[in-house]
């Protein structure tokens, strides 16, 4: 049996070259900003924005159509922020084990439902709760015209979400580390 030795060389890294190497990681990534994701993402956030403060700027605690709308908007629009990080700093490939591209079509298509049933209930309450040509009539109309548009951004990010989850284009295992995004 062979001895134990006697001297035994280890090594010891301080703590700060571990903390320098996480604060690096988190860079930005140009090349998601540039992409067809993070431009719909972009897109979905100034729009989502647009509603939901056209809305906030009239008394819609009067109507319980516009709690609908302001649900939606708010709601979605602080949801898509935190993918907008996540992908933004890469942080999806850190958590590898999540399927982010069926996450991500699982949330787009739920958004497209979501901003359909808002647009409805926003543009079918406009005429009804607002007298034409006043400034929260010409709100409501242009928040309803908004959730038209970002109901149309999610649902082209659905299938642009629905093909990277399918690996149009990719093999299986780019897809799922990508994230989707091309």
């Amino acid at each position: 049996m062979a001895e134990f030795p006697s001297k035994v060389s280890t090594r010891t890294s301080s703590p700060a070259q571990g903390a320098g190497a996480s604060v690096s990681a988190l860079r930005p990534d140009l090349g998601f900003l540039r992409s067809s994701l993070g431009v719909l993402m972009l897109l979905q956030l100034v729009l989502g924005l647009l509603v939901w403060a056209l809305i906030a700027d009239t008394p819609y605690h009067l109507y319980p159509a516009y709690g609908w709308v302001m649900f939606v908007a708010v709601f979605l629009w602080l949801v898509t922020i935190v993918f907008f990080i996540l992908y933004l700093f890469q942080l999806h490939m850190k958590m590898y084990m999540v399927p982010w591209p069926l996450v991500l079509m699982i949330f787009n298509v739920g958004a497209t439902v979501l901003y359909i049933t808002a647009f409805i209930t926003c543009s079918a309450a406009v005429e009804l709760t607002s007298l034409k040509g006043t400034r929260p009539y010409n709100q409501r109309a242009a928040a309803s015209f908004f959730s038209c548009l970002v109901m149309i951004a999610y649902g082209v990010s659905a299938f642009f979400s629905f093909q990277a989850w399918q690996g149009v284009g990719s093999n299986a295992a780019t897809s799922q580390m990508a994230g989707g995004y091309a």
